[in-house]
Order: C-alpha cells, then structure tokens, then sequence
C-alpha cells in the first residue's frame, strides 16, 4: 500500500473517559469510523487561558476514511465538552490490505 490509502487515524481526546466512549460509540454506530482504540488514562499538559494546565484526559484513536474526517470534527465541535476539541487526523501511510478494505467496507454510506 502506498500513502494514498484513503485511511487516516483520527485521535480525539476528552475529560470523560465515558462520554468519549459514547461519542465513539455512536461515531461507529453511524459509520463515521469502523472502530476506536480508546486508552482512558492519559496526562495532558498544554496552555490555556495563558496558564499551563496539567489534566487526566482520555484519547481514542479512530480509523476510518479521509473523506469523513470533515463530518467527524462537524460532529466534535456540536457535541463535545471542550470549547475547542483536540480533533488530528494522520495519514496511514500503509497498513495490512485486509485491515485497510474492513475500514472501508464498515465506513461510508
């Protein structure tokens, strides 16, 4: 496979383990993503308000096609928590051929 496999990975991160779980959920339910690979414990350290914050926060790594990813931040931006949602897609450069075809067959219309 070549960079133009027409996968990404979207990572999502968020306060609520919970609430990110359900998010994905119903991002896999409406076949936004084929799966998410949440890990509920992170430690995020970054600027806001002119402070650094130092929080727990849990992060999800979506796979799904480039073409959604557009919807998937519409999505973060109506229902998540934050004013401004961690919401990065990356490029899959390569990856297993059968893995790449379920992504597409369990994404999209």
């Amino acid at each position: 496979m070549t960079a133009a496999t027409g996968v990404v990975e979207v990572v999502i991160t968020a306060a609520d383990p919970e609430w990110l779980a359900g998010f994905t959920r119903r991002l896999v339910e409406e076949r936004l993503a084929a799966c998410g690979q949440q890990v509920a414990a992170i430690r995020s350290i970054y600027r806001w308000d002119g402070a650094v914050q130092d929080d727990p926060e849990a992060r999800v790594a979506l796979h799904t096609r480039a073409e959604l990813v557009d919807k998937i931040i519409e999505r973060a931006n109506a229902e998540h928590p934050y004013d401004v949602p961690c919401v990065l897609a990356m490029p899959v450069v390569a990856g297993n051929p059968a893995y790449l075809d379920w992504v597409f067959k369990e994404t999209g219309s």
